[in-house]
């Protein structure tokens, strides 16, 4: 016991140290295309008023840098992709998922509803799985390293 007062500091300090090191689901991440396993975008995710979002902050597909919400209607209607928030109001739940109805596909100019979760076995991997109806998709993207 005396060993174990004596290494508290020590041990404090670990702990801090470990737990500052955590990974989060917040940053930025890349978007990799399931079917081609290139890269495609760049993602912001956030947290605002306790609420997970995401914004395209970037398109990483040569020749479409550029690209235009061309199947998108209302307010997004030829706007450009860079800057559009795809994720809105995700909550996280106590299995540290975040689950919303808002994940948006500018492709498809779709929404799902959607989970977004850690990969437990690399927290530079993010699960993202978006339903529609009782049809899912899940992909990972991958921590953006600057």
């Amino acid at each position: 016991m005396t060993a174990l007062l004596r290494n508290s500091p020590l041990i404090i300090c670990l702990l801090c140290c470990l737990s500052g090191s955590a990974q989060s689901v917040f940053g930025k991440w890349k978007t990799i295309d399931d079917r081609t396993g290139k890269p495609k975008g760049l993602i912001k995710i956030y947290e605002k008023n306790g609420l997970m979002y995401g914004e395209i902050l970037k398109v990483l597909e040569k020749g479409r840098e550029n690209a235009i919400c061309e199947k998108c209607d209302g307010d997004l209607e030829g706007k450009p992709v860079v800057g559009i928030t795809l994720i809105k109001e995700g909550r996280k739940n106590k299995n540290g998922e975040w689950k919303g109805k808002y994940l948006f596909d500018p492709e498809q100019a779709m929404t799902f509803r959607f989970k977004i979760w850690l990969n437990p076995e690399n927290s530079d991997e993010l699960k993202v799985r978006g339903y529609l109806a009782f049809l899912y998709r899940t992909q990972t993207w991958v921590r953006y390293k600057e």
